[in-house]
């Protein structure tokens, strides 16, 4: 589940991360009533699930009343990628001095908690990671030694942060970090994390992703629920209880299992394609559960073709294909079909899609021939 920004920080300050002062409204005069309230200047800060608000025009400073009525009418209903905005965030505008980037997530390769810290703040750390890479401090910290003190100021000194804000900049690591773990959450970032002229050290972002299977634990989530902004594609699919997320390319993917929907993702993007989501049917592949999965990936415009890998293995892949051949008869497909089929009665269902192979449907056996095939047939 992620949060928006308001959320997060007010997730933030449950475990005493410094947070501007702020609050939500959903109209243009409540803004201006928290923005006299909190005192000028302000920020209007868009509330969407996605990056990029600044360059679009939805995070502005207001110095009165009647520059949040302008900055808060052009941003409500602002289209930001494909995001429309619905909520905005006022807060006191921060004076800054430097800006810095701080996360913790999981590293699943090493099972270890990761954590990211680097004095080069503000933008993609993505983009920090592609120029300058050692500009980005990493930790491991196992689960169950934790992060100490000790630890974290030798973190902040590796990351070449400005010695005023060693001090601060420790004890916050340390509260993200107890957010992060006793708050259930996949994803805590911070960016920027910014030091004050007055050398205080404070969130002025906040990114958070909570793990929904650990929700039995957290009855207070209740609050966010309904208050995701899903896409279309994203709330057909959770409709049809189908495990989803929505990219932004053009090769729609099916997989049956989280670690394959993964790889799938990952060998699309090796050959050099851009995956349109992730989709995960689970165990099942019949052609109830295939009809669901290809009316959530029909309904997406920027599909040009659709890579169905399956495994099979309590799931049996002569199953798998007759359930493709009905979906197709349910389904009027926009986007061609590659699909690649391995595991327990393999060629048996290669057999079965081999009599309605056509230029709409391909078979495949091999999952890299079958990648390149589909990444080629969307044109990337």
């Amino acid at each position: 589940m992620d949060l928006f920004e308001y959320q997060g920080k007010q997730y933030f300050a449950r475990y005493g991360i410094p947070v501007s002062d702020g609050d939500v409204t959903t109209t243009v005069e409540g803004a201006v009533a928290i923005a006299e309230r909190i005192g000028y200047p302000v920020v209007v800060k868009a509330q969407v699930r996605v990056g990029g608000r600044g360059k679009a025009g939805g995070i502005q400073i207001a110095k009165d009343a009647a520059e949040v009525r302008h900055h808060a009418g052009n941003i409500l209903g602002m289209d930001i990628k494909g995001h429309i905005v619905r909520r905005l965030w006022i807060e006191q505008a921060s004076n800054i001095a430097e800006e810095y980037y701080a996360s913790f997530t999981l590293d699943r390769s090493k099972k270890q908690h990761l954590g990211m810290l680097s004095a080069q703040g503000g933008v993609d750390i993505e983009e920090v990671a592609a120029k300058n890479p050692e500009a980005i401090a990493t930790i491991h910290v196992d689960p169950v030694d934790g992060l100490d003190e000790a630890t974290t100021r030798a973190w902040v000194k590796a990351a070449k942060l400005n010695p005023i804000a060693e001090e601060g900049a420790v004890a916050l690591l340390q509260k993200l970090y107890t957010c992060y773990i006793e708050g259930d959450c996949t994803l805590a970032e911070i960016n920027p994390l910014i030091l004050t002229p007055q050398g205080r050290v404070h969130a002025l972002d906040a990114k958070v992703s909570l793990d929904e299977a650990a929700a039995y634990r957290h009855p207070e989530w209740a609050e966010f629920e309904g208050m995701e902004s899903l896409d279309e594609r994203e709330r057909a699919a959770q409709e049809k209880d189908l495990q989803y997320v929505g990219l932004e390319g053009t090769v729609g993917i099916i997989a049956n299992g989280a670690g394959l929907a993964m790889s799938t993702v990952d060998i699309v993007n090796q050959v050099g394609g851009a995956p349109a989501n992730f989709l995960d049917i689970g165990g099942g592949a019949n052609a109830d559960r295939m009809v669901d999965a290809l009316t959530v990936i029909n309904g997406d415009p920027n599909v040009k073709v659709i890579f169905i890998n399956i495994f099979g293995g309590i799931t049996r892949c002569d199953e798998v294909a007759n359930g493709i051949i009905q979906a197709l008869s349910r389904v009027q497909m926009s986007a061609p079909l590659v699909v690649r089929l391995d595991g327990t009665n393999a060629a048996e269902g290669r057999a079965i899609l081999e009599a309605h192979q056509s230029d709409r449907l391909r078979m495949i056996p091999d999952m890299l021939t079958a990648a390149k095939t589909a990444v080629e047939m969307a044109g990337a």
